[in-house]
């Protein structure tokens, strides 16, 4: 008998485990799950954003260039993103979605149901602003609103009609 226990969360959520996982299953070994904290669903639940379609993304990679296009192509998504960042990576994350997103609205969390749980929300720049003005400590957990729904006018400005 195995048990996989993490004191940080739903294991294989960001975490590892799931080379142990994959083991199990392609020998048959039975698995079950006792469901535990999940900082991802947590956030979500008292972020304020919309909940009924969202999209886990974990962390973003380390290199700027691809950081970058991950972080864009998750900015175009119809769906609540959720990432997870480390301390000293947070503010350049934040920087970066004030760069790509100034408008949307962002949901910053950090030590959840911990005693210094802290809930941060704001348009991107102001949240960029915030968080540079303190050191941060703990995990965070970063929501991203939905991408805005497109209205004719927009598709119609952001045509280029210059041939």
């Amino acid at each position: 008998r195995i048990a996989l226990v993490s004191d940080s969360g739903t294991p294989l959520i960001s975490d590892p485990g799931f080379p142990l996982v994959r083991a199990a299953r392609e020998t048959a070994v039975p698995i079950y799950s006792i469901p535990g904290a999940c900082a991802a669903v947590a956030a979500l639940s008292i972020s304020g954003l919309e909940p009924d379609a969202f999209f886990f993304g974990g962390f973003l990679p380390l290199k700027p260039g691809k950081r970058r296009k991950t972080l864009e192509g998750y900015l175009a998504l119809k769906a609540t993103v959720i990432l997870y960042e480390s301390p000293h990576k947070i503010q350049s994350m934040l920087k970066l979605l004030a760069e790509l997103a100034p408008e949307r609205r962002i949901v910053v969390l950090r030590e959840l149901t911990k005693l210094y749980e802290e809930c941060l929300s704001g348009s991107s720049v102001e949240l960029s602003e915030r968080i540079n003005c303190v050191t941060p400590r703990g995990e965070f957990v970063v929501l991203i609103q939905r991408a805005p729904e497109r209205s004719f006018d927009n598709v119609v400005a952001s045509l280029d009609f210059k041939r």
